[in-house]
């Protein structure tokens, strides 16, 4: 063989490897990291609530968009929940 075919063979080896590593590493199973905060968050928005001035404001919708998401969630099962009960019985 001459030695541009060997310099070849040797580059496509190394980007093979390289390549075959990358996959190797990325196919491997990936551990989501969870901090344990708390209640960390609620206690900084009670912070921010305290203060004055338009962060009090923005941490006041912020809380009532919140708590109105959690509201129409409760709702929203209450519907799923009453759609069960007339299919059952026997309403379209």
């Amino acid at each position: 063989m001459s030695h541009k075919t060997i310099l070849y063979s040797v580059r496509i080896g190394i980007v093979t490897a390289i390549f075959s590593a990358g996959y190797i590493c990325g196919s491997l199973p990936q551990h989501n990291a969870n901090a344990q905060m708390g209640d960390f968050g609620s206690n900084l928005l009670k912070q921010a609530s305290e203060s004055g001035g338009a962060l009090r404001s923005y941490t006041q919708l912020g809380t009532t968009i919140t708590d109105m998401e959690k509201n129409v969630s409760g709702l929203q099962k209450n519907i799923d929940t009453l759609k069960k009960v007339k299919t059952m019985l026997g309403g379209k």
